[in-house]
């Protein structure tokens, strides 16, 4: 479904992503994993179309990233992007135009169900209710491919458990997901696959059971022999 192929970003002469090639296949769950600074956030706004690469292809279904491929992706950043006046309601009418494949019901279905008041100003709720709105947005889309820019940080244990839910809930069918974050532990029995990468490349990446079962270890433990000082894991 999804095909990634040396890819590159350079920032100046900092390389943000390098020579990263990956396959996603339809209907998975990735974590993407590694530290701050990593590369993550870069290539989740390559995949998006919001960051133009430096070299490389990205293609979704054979489609090349581009206005056509936009139109199947949903991508949630760590950043605010709310305006001050928003309330849940306004931010749901502001996807409805920007996004053919939203669906205002399911969207306000989705805040009943977090008891989130449509009418309520955004920046006046909790970091764990802003996080449910941003959720209720991306998965009131129809998109084949979801993206979740570290969806953890910053949130209570509790809004932490009500986010994993939410993601468990809405994975399913055709639809490929990656959810990026350093907090492995929280994403270890729900993922299909693993994604390493650190200082922009690919270190280590399939099917999560096969990993596993090939270095004889969790996928927290290999998060720890890759990023923590002074180890090594071989690929």
């Amino acid at each position: 479904m999804l095909e990634i192929e040396h890819l590159t970003k350079r920032y100046g002469r900092k390389a943000a992503v390098s020579d990263l090639s990956l396959t996603l296949g339809a209907g998975r769950l990735a974590a993407l994993l590694g530290p701050n600074g990593s590369g993550k956030t870069t290539l989740m706004k390559m995949i998006a179309g919001l960051a133009t690469p430096t070299a490389g292809t990205i293609a979704l279904d054979g489609m090349r990233v581009g206005k056509e491929m936009k139109a199947h992706v949903a991508y949630m950043p760590t950043e605010g992007y709310f305006y001050n006046y928003m309330t849940a309601l306004d931010a749901g009418r502001y996807y409805r135009d920007f996004f053919h494949d939203f669906n205002m019901d399911n969207y306000l279905s989705a805040l009943a169900k977090e008891s989130l008041d449509p009418k309520g100003k955004i920046r006046t709720m909790s970091s764990g209710m802003v996080a449910k709105v941003k959720l209720a947005l991306t998965f009131a889309r129809g998109s084949r491919l979801v993206m979740l820019d570290e969806p953890l940080n910053g949130i209570d244990i509790v809004a932490r458990e009500r986010t994993l839910e939410t993601i468990q809930a809405n994975h399913g069918g055709e639809r490929t997901m990656i959810v990026s974050s350093h907090l492995v532990d929280e994403l270890e029995t729900m993922i299909d696959d693993a994604i390493f990468i650190k200082d922009g490349e690919l270190v280590l990446a399939g099917d999560a059971n096969a990993l596993r079962e090939k270095h004889g270890m969790s996928i927290v433990d290999m998060y720890m022999k890759i990023y923590g000082e002074g180890a090594t894991l071989n690929a």
